[in-house]
């Protein structure tokens, strides 16, 4: 039995009964497979930039409770910093714009748009991390803020009946309360800028494969050809 290599690849078998094209297997994706692929990818991403719309939204809130909530004193100096470093709103509004470039760059994959919300996804994630080590901080202080809340409000005598009594436990408890509403609000915006951190850096990766696919004719994400060049 004597083979020779033909140029397409195929193997031809010659033998007593003639020549024999031996099946070889196919080892490339159905066209079902990939459109299945491109349909679970195409959710995908509209799945992520309605989560990243709703961390901005949600961040952005919980910067305006701070903002305008009416805290103790001793917890001011807490989120200060946070409010004057203006994440809660430069960080919020630009999760707000990722998410929509993302849901739009999905249904329009131009070069252009591809580009713009590979640019916004770092600068979101870049900003995130920021957010997260400046809330870190602020959990970190509340601590501190209440045992001195608690040891002003101690060392401040109460008239009454022009006589002057030591405050007892009652009359500091403000300062309990205040705590755990600035934790809860802190605790639910580290977990949006977290969710959007991790979001900012899928969603890059999957841009930044769309603008370099070397594949022509095949776009990574969704049911896109190659996305016209200028």
């Amino acid at each position: 039995m004597i083979s020779q290599p033909v140029p397409s690849a195929n193997v031809a078998v010659l033998t007593s009964n003639g020549i024999n094209f031996p099946q070889t297997e196919n080892t490339r994706p159905t066209h079902s497979n990939l459109d299945n692929l491109k349909k679970r990818l195409k959710a995908e991403v509209k799945v992520i930039g309605t989560i990243q719309i709703m961390c901005g939204v949600m961040v952005l809130s919980l910067g305006i409770i701070l903002a305008s909530a009416p805290f103790s004193q001793h917890f001011t100096w807490v989120y200060s910093a946070l409010l004057k470093s203006g994440y809660p709103f430069i960080g919020g509004l630009l999760f707000i714009v990722c998410g929509s470039l993302s849901i739009v760059t999905e249904k329009m994959s131009t070069e252009v748009l591809v580009n713009s919300s590979l640019i916004t996804n770092i600068l979101s994630a870049l900003c995130a991390l920021v957010g997260f080590f400046i809330i870190v901080a602020n959990l970190a202080a509340l601590g501190p803020a209440a045992e001195e809340c608690v040891l002003k409000q101690q060392a401040k005598p109460t008239p009454f009946f022009g006589y002057y009594y030591p405050h007892n436990g009652e009359n500091y408890r403000g300062c309990y309360p205040a705590k755990a509403s600035l934790a809860g609000v802190l605790s639910v915006m580290l977990i949006g800028t977290v969710l959007e951190a991790g979001l900012a850096v899928l969603i890059s990766v999957l841009w930044w494969l769309q603008a370099h696919s070397d594949v022509p004719g095949v776009s990574v994400l969704a049911g896109f050809s190659s996305f016209p060049r200028s």
